[in-house]
């Protein structure tokens, strides 16, 4: 027999798209003109809330992701049918909303390959491997002397013809990436690995960098110029869509950067070096990095030295920070053939990087008074 669960008044459902939770069970409600249907709250990617989304047509769109699926029959769009979240059998009686909790439909899932970053993060043997990323903006069609970009290079060329690495040089300026989109902010589990907008947009140009980072590299020589005493924009856009990488040892546990090195290269016209290196470095310990000693060199001509050609000139002319650029290159490579050489890092950390939510309130625990 079938078991009718009462949803509430029609009235209630006046909207195009309405969420139900009965018991632990989400529904979404859609209304297409007279016509209510009632699906599965539930979306099949990865979980997320279909009652909380948009229509767009007859199709109901997922919050999270972008998934979409049929108001009436559950399908999927044209070309991904068989992603087909349950559909219900709905009657309308006395001015209310009946759903045949037993009607619904088989949920099923289409195959997709996994994304190419997906995979399990293992080091292929060979040399050291130094990815030097380049934060600098500017317009590529009339470029100008970077002084960040330009010691950079020196490093990277000291790590690959005097130190015997493999090399690779990542230029943010020459990426077409989209900003993080906060799908954190949406649910803990909507910001997913590979990113989520990695994996629905096949243009998106930061797969790149991750690939060089989780998968490549064993140095990360970062440069940045400083911008209102802080790292460049791009900088921030870059590591705000690394976001995804911490979370999953938030979520997860899964550490996915283990014996990685990171290392910085700052310079500007003002100062606020230490600053700006904190700032970088707080950033890269928390989701997995080493340091070498001295992690970072820089330069700055400090607040009153707004006479930019003689900045660029001071830095492209100095020994000095040539040779502090290759020195960092060769103690950040040290440490890596350092962490390479011991056993491989541990599968699981004790809480590393995890933040301390849903901690145990414990009246006998030493050293903690008992809760009044």
């Amino acid at each position: 027999m079938p078991t009718w669960q009462d949803l509430g008044p029609v009235e209630r459902f006046s909207r195009p798209l309405t969420p139900v939770t009965v018991g632990k069970t989400r529904y979404a409600v859609t209304r297409q003109g007279d016509r209510l249907s009632v699906l599965s709250g539930v979306c099949n990617h990865a979980g997320g809330p279909l009652g909380e989304g948009r229509c767009d047509g007859e199709y109901v769109v997922c919050p999270w992701h972008g998934w979409k699926y049929h108001g009436v029959t559950g399908l999927g769009e044209p070309g991904f049918e068989a992603d087909a979240v349950p559909s219900l059998q709905v009657r309308v009686e006395s001015g209310r909303l009946l759903v045949d909790l037993d009607s619904a439909t088989p949920r099923t899932k289409g195959h997709h390959d996994p994304h190419p970053l997906a995979r399990k993060p293992e080091r292929a043997p060979g040399p050291v491997r130094v990815v030097g990323i380049s934060t600098t903006n500017m317009d590529r069609k009339n470029p100008r002397t970077s002084t960040s970009d330009a010691l950079l290079e020196v490093a990277t060329s000291h790590a690959q013809t005097a130190l015997g690495a493999e090399t690779r040089t990542i230029r943010l300026a020459e990426l077409t990436f989209r900003h993080c989109e906060g799908y954190y902010s949406k649910s803990a589990r909507a910001c997913t690995w590979p990113c989520s907008i990695t994996q629905m947009d096949p243009d998106d140009q930061l797969d790149r960098v991750y690939e060089a980072l989780v998968h490549w590299a064993d140095v990360y020589l970062v440069a940045t110029p400083i911008r209102w005493g802080a790292a460049s924009s791009l900088y921030f856009k870059m590591v705000e869509r690394m976001n995804c990488i911490q979370n999953q040892v938030t979520i997860a546990n899964r550490v996915l950067l283990r014996n990685k090195v990171t290392a910085f290269i700052i310079t500007g016209g003002q100062d606020n070096v230490q600053a700006v290196a904190g700032s970088m470095m707080a950033f890269f310990g928390e989701i997995g990095c080493q340091f070498p000693p001295f992690p970072f060199v820089a330069h700055s001509r400090g607040w009153s030295a707004e006479d930019m050609e003689r900045n660029v000139e001071s830095v492209m002319k100095s020994a000095e920070l040539r040779e502090g650029a290759q020195m960092l290159a060769a103690r950040a490579v040290d440490t890596a053939r350092a962490l390479l050489a011991k056993a491989a890092a541990p599968g699981e950390l004790a809480r590393g990087g995890r933040k301390a939510h849903a901690l145990p309130i414990d009246d006998g625990a030493p050293g903690l008074p008992p809760r009044e």
